[in-house]
């Protein structure tokens, strides 16, 4: 699932994120050892194809390591990669637990339907718009000293907002979740990376790190349930605190520092600029629930948004060492493969936000119960991520993008045509397996396309930016979406209001203007889905013969 809560690249399977080590500095960089101080030099050609291209085939030197280099095996490196996927887990752990008990922790903190999404889109949109900066903070400060840092961050954010009051404090602490996670994930990478020398243990390393992306969103379905059931949604919160505790006191002794030698400059503006813009932009689509399309507040926060965006732009132009890079986007397919996955964060995320209240509110379904619901939806995407990988090299990214998107539309279709009557066997299973297997063909397609002709210095911020992309559309889309639901639900009721003061016949005219709201968002959603089909027919032209011989890393 794409993050039902957070993130679409965690329950989304898993989605393209940064080549280890290469966010920052243009994919290549002097890297300080980790035992004995020499440098050597690591470029995306050396991280990526020895991983993907020479296991087996490196010679043995004397020193143990069967890649050529002259840098000895960290005796503790698989204690490295236990803390760090710990560290890895609590990321996406936190992407889907959340999803579960977002019904309870409205209820409790009397936030609005209209704000509701507040909780899922103040982690998601600093995520996204941090990310590039965070994996340039922890190339640059050491990625051991950010992952402690980051850690220590994301569980006192954690217990802020597990002991919150209102729903500004909750969406606060999830804002600065997001923040330290964006720090947090590239770190984890870049150490598998700089930790795992030897072609094969790499390989070995890089599965375990995606194993956790891809079942800990699974269990945090299955474990946000049990919280939400037998504790309180508070505890899907707090359950960070002991996570991060033992992941800090094992990273201290186990980890070995690393970070890259020279310049250290940082795109502050533009990270500054981004995020103001794109936290603007989800604020001002929250707006016409209450004052309308046409409103002042709607309209003016709208220009303010463009404006910030274009100011992010031309900041870009001018830096000379930008958060984004804009002549990555100047190639067709992998502009494609952006404007794609933006599109599929905006059409995506707010689906788990509106299936998960109306399995609980209007099935009454038990926490437990809607945890294991939406447990299909990952067995869908690794279905079609292995569908997908084949007809990709058959037949080129050109024709799966589209035919994925096209699975996804006719999915959110079938959903709006639920209403209170709708079971979850009959329309809700089936419609959901049918968007997972067509994310697993977007997924698979769109990382690669994102690397085709690509410059080796470029090729870690061209597969970063994806999963941006996905992020920061996931923020919107959800704010957006949600504020339709929110406005088809007012209007339904005004139509069709209670015919009694009976209070099973207004929770029944609750529930079906409710069921009517989530309806018109998944309509809307098939319809971004539409324009992400057209937009990747008049982009993508990447047949079977462009494919990239890049890899990307592992999910963040």
């Amino acid at each position: 699932m794409a993050t039902p809560s957070d993130a679409p690249p965690d329950i989304i399977s898993d989605p393209p994120v940064e080549l280890a080590g290469q966010l920052s500095n243009g994919g290549r960089g002097r890297h300080a050892a980790p035992d004995d101080g020499a440098p050597s030099e690591f470029s995306a050609d050396v991280l990526v194809k020895k991983v993907t291209r020479e296991a087996g085939s490196a010679r043995k030197s004397d020193l143990g390591t069967d890649d050529g280099s002259d840098q000895p095996l960290d005796p503790k490196r698989w204690l490295a990669l236990a803390v760090i996927a710990i560290a890895q887990l609590m990321v996406i752990l936190d992407a889907t637990i959340v999803n579960i008990a977002l019904p309870q922790a409205q209820e409790a903190l009397g936030i609005s339907d209209a704000n509701r999404q507040w909780m899922v889109t103040a982690y998601a949109l600093p995520f996204g718009a941090l990310l590039l900066l965070g994996g340039r903070i922890a190339d640059y400060v050491g990625r051991k000293k950010i992952l402690i840092i980051a850690l220590s961050g994301f569980a006192v954010a954690s217990a802020v907002g597990g002991f919150a009051q209102t729903g500004w404090q909750l969406f606060i602490a999830r804002a600065f979740q997001g923040a330290f996670a964006a720090m947090l994930a590239p770190a984890a990478l870049s150490l598998v990376t700089v930790t795992f020398h030897a072609a094969k243990e790499r390989a070995k390393a890089f599965a375990v790190f995606g194993a956790i992306s891809g079942g800990g969103a699974a269990v945090g379905l299955l474990l946000g349930g049990v919280l939400t059931e037998y504790a309180s949604w508070r505890w899907c919160l707090f359950v960070n605190i002991p996570i991060a505790i033992i992941a800090v006191l094992a990273a201290i002794p186990v980890l070995t520092e690393s970070k890259v030698e020279g310049g250290t400059h940082y795109d502050i503006p533009g990270a500054v600029l981004a995020t103001a813009g794109l936290g603007t932009l989800v604020w001002a689509f929250t707006q016409p629930a209450e004052h309308g399309w046409g409103s002042i507040n709607t309209l003016g926060l709208l220009a303010v948004a463009v404006v910030l965006l274009l100011a992010f732009v031309l900041v870009e132009l001018r830096s000379s060492s930008p958060l984004l890079p804009l002549r990555i986007v100047q190639n067709r397919n992998r502009a494609g493969a952006y404007v794609v996955g933006l599109l599929v964060g905006a059409g995506l995320f707010a689906v788990f936000l509106f299936l998960t209240y109306y399995l609980q509110l209007v099935l009454q379904y038990t926490p437990i119960q809607a945890g294991f619901a939406f447990l299909p939806f990952s067995a869908g995407i690794i279905i079609g991520a292995g569908i997908g990988s084949h007809l990709t090299l058959r037949l080129g990214p050109r024709y799966v993008v589209p035919a994925g998107l096209l699975l996804a539309m006719i999915g959110m279709f079938w959903l709006s045509r639920i209403n209170v009557d709708t079971t979850y066997t009959g329309t809700i299973l089936w419609a959901m397996l049918i968007i997972a297997i067509g994310m697993g063909f977007i997924f698979m397609s769109t990382t690669n396309v994102a690397l085709v002709g690509v410059d080796h210095d470029d090729a870690g911020v061209a597969s970063a930016v994806v999963s941006t992309t996905q992020q920061v559309g996931g923020s919107i889309g959800t704010a957006l979406l949600n504020t339709i639901a929110a406005t088809a639900t007012v209007s339904f009721i005004a139509s069709n209001p209670p015919q009694s003061g009976d209070p099973n016949v207004i929770l029944a005219a609750t529930n079906a203007a409710a069921v009517h709201g989530f309806g018109v968002a998944f309509m809307w959603s098939s319809i971004i889905f539409a324009i992400a089909i057209v937009a990747s027919l008049i982009l993508i032209n990447a047949g079977k013969d462009d494919i990239a011989d890049i890899e990307a890393a592992p999910a963040v």
